[in-house]
């Protein structure tokens, strides 16, 4: 388990919450076993009501949120087909990397870093798309991306769309956004070690799977054919068990606490550190009106870093002497924008408290 002597504040995995370790430490069941299985199907509906559809084939998916992103291109990308890929930050352009790898031909539609994307240039971009994908909350630049338009103009286009860092931290409408393919992490704000890929595919998805993808591991044939009724629930693979009881815990500690509960403590967490770090002459890199309140983007200029300190220095004097680990910026801006998580168990006021009063001893504000 992770140390309980850090805040996870970076942009990866978020503290737990206490009911994944309890989960974690429950005997072991075989994979196949009937408690199992029905403990899973629990965990599926659990995953529905926090990505808010009425989709069959939603479960967790076996590796990390990057496996979701390549499930959800290899099953519906044939060699040839147009993908349209809006690209602000890594994961987008991950997406065209994934897309490339299928045969398709991607056309990129870009924004700068810090700076959202703008929905109708999606939408403009090929008359006839077979996907429009989109990373929701860019974990490398802190940016909200708006999805709400895209799903009812689309067309005969999937939209598919990335709600890694975002699914149970902000808004996520599948359904009502009339997202077709849709995937996260276990480790950003549902507060779980990664290592699971929760994972969504609407009616038209399903129509439009291949019947040979590219990759075994990721084919969801054979787990549609299930949901859909059109087959035997069969054995794929060794699902690791002991992190679907932990996803099957937090989600529990989720809609037990309230979606749109833990939607507004992620969000007035993520306002007072965002007021909190502007307080203490720090400037935001994401654009206002656009920053996610789970992942705030902050420049630390070489002026303002403590005497003898370099950036990465200064994010290891809070580790080692706070117990604070964030994480630093990617791409352009590395070694010039830290990435503050609040998200998950770790969205708490108490945290964004010991931060900001960690960064005031630290940088001497």
């Amino acid at each position: 388990m992770l140390r309980s002597d850090r805040v996870l504040m970076g942009p990866g995995p978020s503290n737990p919450y206490p009911e994944v370790a309890e989960a974690f430490a429950r005997p072991l069941l075989g994979h196949l076993d009937p408690e199992f299985l029905a403990l899973l199907d629990e965990t599926n509906e659990r995953l529905r009501r926090v990505f808010r559809t009425a989709n069959r084939l939603t479960f967790p998916l076996s590796g990390t949120g990057s496996a979701g992103m390549e499930a959800a291109f290899v099953n519906v990308v044939r060699p040839g087909d147009v993908v349209v890929v809006g690209v602000n930050g890594v994961f987008g352009e991950r997406m065209c990397d994934v897309a490339g790898r299928c045969g398709a031909e991607v056309v990129r539609v870009e924004a700068e870093w810090g700076r959202p994307l703008d929905p109708q240039q999606l939408l403009d971009a090929h008359p006839a798309p077979a996907v429009i994908a989109v990373v929701h909350a860019e974990t490398s630049t802190g940016v909200r991306n708006d999805i709400t338009c895209l799903g009812q103009t689309e067309g005969d286009a999937l939209l598919l769309v990335d709600c890694v860092t975002s699914l149970a931290g902000i808004p996520v409408e599948i359904d009502g956004w009339h997202v077709d393919l849709a995937y996260a992490g276990t480790q950003k704000c549902l507060g779980v070690p990664p290592g699971l890929a929760p994972f969504t595919a609407g009616p038209r998805a399903l129509a439009r799977l291949d019947e040979r993808p590219r990759s075994w591991y990721l084919d969801l044939n054979m787990i549609a054919r299930y949901v859909t009724g059109e087959g035997a629930r069969a054995y794929h693979h060794t699902a690791p068990i002991s992190m679907v009881f932990a996803l099957h815990a937090a989600l529990g500690a989720v809609l037990e606490e309230g979606l749109e509960q833990s939607w507004e403590r992620h969000r007035a967490c993520g306002q007072a550190l965002q007021d909190g770090l502007e307080a203490l002459g720090f400037e935001l890199f994401a654009e206002r009106g656009h920053r996610l309140p789970e992942l705030t983007s902050v420049w630390i200029p070489a002026e303002r870093l403590p005497d003898g300190m370099d950036e990465a220095a200064a994010r290891r004097a809070l580790l080692e002497r706070y117990g604070i680990e964030v994480g630093g910026g990617l791409g352009p801006v590395a070694g010039r924008v830290w990435r503050i998580g609040c998200m998950g168990h770790t969205a708490r006021m108490r945290n964004v408290t010991l931060l900001l009063g960690a960064l005031e001893e630290l940088f001497g504000t």
